[in-house]
């Protein structure tokens, strides 16, 4: 199992914190886990499907490339600005 959590607008977008999805090969990279989960419609593509996306696994911040394994922990937040 991967726990994936949903931050900041995502959240408020998805209408999810958070989910638990069943791990399986094909979803090798983050990349796979992102295309999966923008497959479902719009509302993903439109939320998910951003090229500045930032993604961490197990806490730490990663890129899509990132690989992916059973039991862990992955975020998806958008991109933050600073002031």
């Amino acid at each position: 199992m991967i726990r994936v959590n949903y931050f900041a607008r995502y959240r408020e977008q998805l209408g999810s914190e958070g989910e638990t999805l069943q791990w399986e090969p094909a979803l090798a990279t983050l990349r796979d886990l992102r295309e999966r989960l923008v497959s479902r419609g719009d509302l993903w593509m439109q939320t998910l499907g951003q090229a500045n996306l930032m993604c961490a696994r197990n806490q730490e911040l990663c890129t899509l490339d990132a690989p992916l394994c059973d039991g862990d922990d992955i975020a998806f937040f958008p991109p933050v600005t600073g002031g």
